[in-house]
């Protein structure tokens, strides 16, 4: 598992944080009186079911039927019609192994004698395991379903439509990129597939006419074709969400605004903005066409809302239990109810049920959780200001007890394309208990914040996100409750480079640093990700061919003499992501230098840890170093 021995925690024990267990749900039954939930409660996420009353409340809320027992985890959704025709609820499975991401789809009923153990007990539907299929949508009669593939090259992912009653499937759109399938319109003609581009934040989304593509896979420019939202700068376009009548979908989208908000278009290309609340937004549509969902990133925070999908008249806020993220909204078939996760600092993720008739709001499930919640600490928002007077904006968790100095642990997000916002989570949590504070900024690069700060550290400016955390530095010594000399770096995948790049090129600012997954090397990092995803990364972080002498110089194993700071890497040896080499190479030149750095892999994981029992072995580890390095 290691390739060295640390000691144990010696301060308070970690485990009861790292065993609060969350649940989300995954899908309607097709008559509503069913809710798929995904919870960790086997230590991995694997698929419940959750039976409703006649009332649509739970029978029995604090019980869940459990479906599968994976040892990966395993994500699951109903058929919207058994393909069969036998009348039984069907399920949609999709799972890989040891975290290689090599997805393969399956079926299932929902109601085995016992939990399902691996994929030998499933109904095989696409897969060959040296290539990924990742579900896009199924058809509401339920007899196709579309797929997106890379196993054409083993590069390009193409997008695939299967008949389910039949077997037979081809290729109906192909342009030699990188696609996904993103669902069908209700009458089945249209399959909307999202296509990137090779420009940072970027997207395209294609309407394809099923009733016009030939044998051969559809292509840019075909008659089959159509794109929705065209765009000559970059920006992001999200799949339809439609009326039942197919005559016209609402769907996300930024092409010319700084934030994403709501337009509505029709298939023969027409389309305009119908509601904008300022920050970036989502939408969906219920099956019956009685509800439009509008939900926005308010600051990091989720706001909801019903609106007629008619007149666009706000018919009722949806109700959230607390001031944190909501996702996974999903409408009952007959659109009375709307389920969803949500999560805060103070609130573990459970699943809930909004009823639009009632306006009642009912917990569907309450996942265990052995620590006191009383001593949940909520996260203030604070923005500081960076090299060039840019404000940063970032989330900030301080002890509840004691008066300081505290010592600090920054928590860079990964991605870059992404976004630290207002969830639970068990190790902050866990650090802000031991005294430690935790500070979480949304770096320029973040999302969330416009398009003009997402794109703030592409290529050239990879650096000046990296110099961010100078700012943040500066900004400590101004708060009297926070110690400035006793701080560490903690992220994971980009999260992680950030990480290595703060202790190489900032090395009298920061005391330590915990690098989970994370790259060493830019260049060797693209040169060996997975050729599916190397020009995906490429368009952010430059490319091998054009932007090398970049590449090496924001690259942390560049300037490795300068770092001197104790370092804890972890990292799973299947990651296809990240390679194991991006921290092995650095670890053993630290280790040649006489730097104290500790690595530690996990050989059945991928990008990150997804197993219980790989995260109770490994972060009481990183609670321990950054205990002893810190002083706390």
């Amino acid at each position: 598992m290691t390739d060295a021995t640390f000691p144990p925690a010696t301060a308070a024990d970690i485990r009861p944080y790292l065993e609060i267990r969350t649940a989300s749900p995954s899908g309607w039954s097709p008559d509503g009186g069913k809710l798929l939930i995904s919870s960790n409660l086997p230590g991995t996420s694997q698929v419940h079911r959750l039976d409703l009353g006649a009332a649509g409340l739970p029978r029995a809320a604090e019980e869940l039927v459990q479906l599968t027992d994976f040892e990966e985890p395993i994500g699951a959704g109903y058929l919207p019609a058994d393909p069969t025709g036998q009348g039984r609820d069907r399920l949609l499975l999709a799972t890989d192994r040891g975290g290689n991401e090599r997805y393969q789809l399956y079926t299932a009923g929902d109601a085995p004698p016992e939990p399902l153990t691996g994929p030998d007990d499933l109904e095989p539907l696409v897969v060959d395991e040296e290539f990924i299929h990742r579900p896009g949508g199924v058809t509401r009669d339920g007899t196709r379903i579309a797929y997106a593939t890379n196993r054409g090259d083993g590069v390009a992912f193409d997008s695939w439509v299967r008949d389910l009653t039949t077997g037979v499937e081809r290729a109906v759109y192909a342009s030699g990129g990188w696609t996904g399938p993103g669902g069908f319109s209700p009458d089945g003609r249209y399959l909307a597939v999202s296509e990137l581009t090779t420009r940072p934040g970027d997207n395209k989304v294609l309407l394809v006419d099923l009733e016009v593509v030939g044998d051969a896979p559809s292509a840019p420019g075909d008659d089959a074709v159509h794109e929705l939202a065209p765009h000559e700068d970059p920006a992001s376009v999200g799949t339809p969400s439609w009326l039942p009548d197919s005559s016209a979908f609402f769907f996300a989208t930024d092409v010319g605004r700084e934030y994403s908000g709501i337009a509505k278009g029709t298939p023969d290309g027409h389309w305009e903005y119908v509601v904008e609340p300022g920050w970036d937004a989502g939408c969906a549509i219920d099956w019956t066409g009685r509800h439009l969902l509008v939900a926005w990133n308010d600051d990091g925070r989720t706001r909801a809302e019903l609106r007629d999908p008619t007149t666009l008249e706000v018919t009722a806020e949806v109700p959230l239990p607390g001031n944190g993220v909501a996702g996974g909204f999903r409408f009952s078939r007959d659109g009375r109810y709307v389920a969803y996760s949500f999560s805060s600092p103070l609130v573990p993720g459970d699943a809930w049920r909004y009823d639009t008739d009632t306006g009642e709001l009912v917990r569907l499930t309450v996942s265990p959780c052995d620590v006191d919640p009383d001593t949940f600490v909520d996260a203030e928002l604070v923005r500081f200001a960076s090299f060039d007077g840019l404000e940063i904006p970032a989330f900030v968790f301080t002890p509840s007890e004691g008066e300081g100095p505290f010592p600090v642990v920054v928590v860079i997000h990964g991605g870059p394309e992404s976004q630290f916002r207002p969830s639970f989570a068990p190790l902050t949590q866990y650090l802000v208990a031991e005294g430690f504070a935790v500070v979480a900024p949304n770096v320029r690069g973040s999302t969330g914040y416009g398009r003009t700060y997402q794109q703030l550290d592409d290529v050239e400016k990879r650096l000046d996100s990296v110099r961010d955390l100078e700012g943040l530095h500066d900004w400590l010594a101004t708060q009297p409750h926070l110690d400035q000399d006793r701080a560490a770096l903690y992220g994971g995948s980009y999260g992680g480079y950030m990480v290595l790049a703060g202790l190489a090129f900032q090395p009298d600012r920061w005391a330590a640093g915990v690098d989970i997954v994370g790259m060493s090397n830019l260049v060797t990092f693209l040169e060996n990700t997975a050729e599916w995803r190397r020009a995906f990364r490429e368009r952010e972080y430059g490319s091998l061919e054009h932007d090398r002498e970049l590449l090496e110089a924001a690259s942390p194993i560049t300037h490795v003499e300068s770092m001197r700071a104790p370092l804890f890497i972890v990292h799973g040896a299947n990651d296809p992501r990240v390679p194991l080499g991006e921290a092995e190479q650095i670890h053993e030149i630290l280790t040649e230098r006489g730097i104290r750095s500790e690595l530690r892999v996990y050989h059945d994981e991928g990008h990150g840890l997804a197993k219980l029992a790989n995260r109770i072995d490994c972060y009481p580890r990183v609670a321990a170093f950054l205990h002893e390095v810190l002083h706390a």
